[in-house]
C-alpha cells in the first residue's frame, strides 16, 4: 500500500519500522518540550499522511511511553481518511502522570501509527437480545 506523506521538519527522518516483525512505525516529535505533572501537551509528530480511500491510521504509544511518566490522554488515536490536508499535522496529546517535568526532545520516538482497513458497519435498532447474559463487565474472573 501506498501512502502518501508530508514531513514538516525535513531534518527528521520518515517513520519507519524499527524491525521486520514490528507491526508499526514510529512517529517522531517535531519539537523539544516540556510536559509538567499533571498536564496534558499536545506533541507535533511531524507528518501529514493521505491514506488510501477505505483505510484510517491508529495513534497509540509506543511501549515504552510509560517510562518516562507519559500515557497519551485519549488512549489511542485515530486519523480518519479526509484528515488529509496540507496542514493536518499529527500530534499526540500526552499527559504527565509522574511527579516530576517530563522533557521531550526534538526528534524522540513517542507514538506509533499502523494503517487499517475501514469496514462501514449498519446498525441493526433491537429493544431485547435473543442471547443470554454472560454475568456483567469482567464476568470472567481474573485467572
Amino acid at each position: 500500500m501506498k501512502v502518501k506523506i508530508k514531513l514538516f521538519d525535513q531534518t527528521l527522518p520518515l517513520p519507519e519500522y524499527k524491525s521486520d516483525g514490528a507491526a508499526a512505525l514510529d512517529l517522531y516529535s517535531r519539537l523539544a518540550t516540556t510536559i509538567n505533572p499533571g498536564e496534558v501537551v499536545q506533541v507535533p509528530l511531524n507528518v501529514a499522511l493521505q491514506v488510501p480511500e477505505g483505510y484510517f491510521v491508529l495513534l497509540s504509544a509506543r511501549s515504552s511511553l510509560y517510562k518516562k511518566g507519559l500515557m497519551m490522554a485519549n488512549g489511542i488515536g485515530i486519523g480518519d481518511y479526509d484528515y488529509r490536508g496540507n496542514e493536518d499535522e499529527y500530534q499526540a496529546a500526552l499527559y504527565n502522570f509522574s511527579q516530576k517535568a517530563v522533557q521531550i526532545e526534538k526528534g524522540e520516538r513517542l507514538v506509533q501509527i499502523i494503517i487499517l482497513k475501514r469496514e462501514k458497519i449498519t446498525l441493526e435498532k433491537l429493544t431485547v437480545f435473543g442471547a443470554h447474559n454472560r454475568g456483567g463487565f469482567g464476568s470472567t474472573g481474573s485467572k
